[in-house]
């Protein structure tokens, strides 16, 4: 059959499927189980158009690093045709590891897992399904390759991943103030002694990234709502874990029974090969399906969760810069003990409080750096003569404090 085909994506037209290789590794269940997770979690409940998922974005990376690719040709860079399938297929599988609703249960279900190590498992055990023609891009994508910029393309500060998910994200979202200019950003890349580089001309461009990053942080990833809604689910969960520990008897999938039971290691998750299968077997309906079995159960902690959610009554939050004291903690603890007459330690369930932070751009990593015309490398916050640009290499944190509406402090 012809494996070469073409997917219509909404936000870039056509995408072209470049060999059988690639096309095998979309068909095969691992990937196809990115369908039904989507792209950003509960965000949903706050932009209804964010219905797009993790496989949308793979597709659309994958398109974005044969462009990357076609332009560092053009420019003279040597990238064979095993160097550009290879980069294909890491930056299609770079969140292959993900787990359902994406990262708003990251460090619940698997707590101390990240999943770009588990990303890394699924591309080993591909790898040896296809009879290792997956091992150049696992070299890409653990950057022990000599050509460092094809790591730098997966996974840096100014990625593949990146770049695909701030267009993909606004464009579903509606949030304009995330749109960027992918086109420019991608003819102006360029590779100097070994590593990725921005030629001069793109300066404009890189800031107006920072930027939209920024924004899309505050205005998306971390909105109020959504970290409301978010913290809601992981509250759900870990009251489901709670119940299953204690040995109740939880309706849900076998694969969501498992990692509600026990939390597992990274070195379990390597060394079990069934563990890994059983994981590539969640995704979101996994959760959705017990919440909608879960909002009768006789705990009325879980079932109110399941209820609250299932309704969108989200907690009220407050999110500010100054910390949150400790009286107010306590004061929220107690009115939920009250309120819903269930014990003080209890109480954890049904309100949260922690930290959330914006690093659009981070010093001392990985740079993204600004090829000059007279040929000097130099980082985009020297380059730039926007103050900005630097403010934004500060890590900006807010706290948080989220509780049920009918409470009144």
């Amino acid at each position: 059959m012809n494996k070469k085909k073409i997917i219509n994506d909404p936000v870039y037209g056509f995408i072209s499927i470049r060999n059988e290789l690639i096309y095998d590794i979309i068909q095969h269940p691992y990937f196809q189980r990115l369908r039904h997770i989507k792209q950003l979690g509960l965000s949903n409940l706050v932009y209804p158009g964010a219905q797009h998922t993790r496989f949308h974005h793979a597709l659309g990376a994958m398109h974005l690093m044969g462009r990357a690719m076609g332009t560092l040709r053009a420019k003279g860079i040597e990238v064979s045709e095993q160097e550009l399938e290879a980069a294909q297929i890491a930056i299609l599988l770079h969140d292959i590891g993900h787990g359902p609703l994406s990262h708003t249960l990251e460090q619940t279900l698997l707590e101390g897992v990240p999943h770009e190590s588990l990303s890394y498992l699924f591309m080993k055990s591909l790898n040896q399904q296809f009879n290792g023609q997956l091992e150049l891009a696992l070299q890409f994508f653990r950057n022990s390759y000599p050509r460092k910029f094809f790591h730098q393309l997966i996974s840096g500060q100014l990625d593949i991943d990146r770049l695909d998910y701030l267009k993909r994200d606004s464009f579903f979202t509606g949030v304009m103030e995330g749109t960027i200019g992918i086109d420019r950003i991608i003819e102006l890349l360029n590779v100097h002694n070994g590593m990725l580089v921005v030629e001069e001309k793109g300066i404009f461009s890189i800031e107006s990234f920072l930027h939209a990053r920024r924004l899309m942080y505050w205005q998306v990833y971390l909105h109020k709502t959504s970290v409301s809604a978010e913290r809601m689910l992981v509250n759900l969960i870990r009251r489901a874990q709670y119940l299953s520990y204690a040995e109740d008897s939880l309706t849900a999938s076998e694969p969501l029974k498992l990692f509600l039971r026990q939390n597992y290691t990274l070195a379990e998750f390597s060394t079990q090969p069934d563990l890994l299968e059983t994981f590539g077997q969640l995704d979101d309906s996994d959760i959705w399906g017990a919440i909608k079995l879960w909002r009768d159960h006789p705990d009325e902690i879980l079932s109110g969760l399941c209820n609250r959610l299932l309704i969108r009554e989200l907690f009220q939050i407050s999110l500010r810069v100054d910390p949150i004291k400790k009286t107010e903690i306590e004061s929220v603890r107690q009115a939920v003990h009250q309120s819903f007459g269930i014990l003080r330690k209890d109480a954890n369930y049904l309100f949260s409080y922690g930290t959330v932070s914006n690093e659009a751009y981070i010093t001392g990593g990985q740079p993204i750096n600004i090829l000059t015309k007279s040929g000097q490398v130099v980082d985009i916050v020297e380059a730039s003569d926007l103050p900005t640009i630097r403010a934004m290499s500060k890590i900006v944190e807010k706290n948080y404090i989220c509780w049920p509406k009918n409470i009144y402090l």
